[in-house]
């Protein structure tokens, strides 16, 4: 648990040790479930320092947020979306990961090098790698697969795109 002091300033709990939005951004990057709170009103401010981690990827030109999926955020804000568009976000992202893993597992299954001593790390850091140079994108995926998954992304920005219009509709 991280506290937040009414200086602001972040302290870890587990470590003893203040921490900043890099430091935290490096916790979720890890696996590592992240809660934010204030301490003194007891509020949880988690939230709201995601989405600072977030605008700062983004102000540094880490895009990872097309302009026409932050400006339907920002509609859905404005209109009867909202509580459509929580869950078919979570839906998506629970795709993409489980997408992602499968991919993993089978690029380890399909090599005849598994059994090499130092392939496990090898392999974590070839991921790792992977995932920094492509923003996320899976490492490793073959032609069919890749196509695989760019179609269901079209579905699913085909689905999002029916799902704008329909709000819209709902809105006027």
């Amino acid at each position: 648990m991280i506290k937040r002091y009414a200086s602001r300033r972040l302290y870890n709990t587990e470590t003893s040790d203040y921490v900043t939005l890099d430091d935290i951004s490096g916790f979720i990057q890890s696996g590592r479930e992240v809660q934010i709170v204030d301490l003194k009103s007891g509020d949880d401010l988690t939230r709201q320092y995601l989405l600072q981690i977030i605008a700062d990827h983004e102000s540094r030109g880490e895009n990872v947020l097309p302009i026409n999926v932050l400006t339907d955020l920002v509609r859905s804000y404005t209109t009867h979306a909202h509580s459509v568009v929580p869950d078919f976000l979570a839906q998506s992202f629970e795709m993409l990961r489980d997408g992602q893993s499968q991919v993993m597992e089978n690029l380890g299954s399909m090599n005849p090098l598994a059994n090499m001593p130092g392939f496990e790390m090898m392999k974590a850091q070839q991921e790792a790698f992977m995932k920094a140079m492509t923003g996320g994108a899976v490492p490793g995926a073959q032609p069919s697969q890749e196509a695989k998954e760019e179609g269901e992304l079209s579905a699913i920005k085909e689905q999002l795109a029916e799902l704008q219009a329909m709000m819209s509709k709902l809105g006027k």
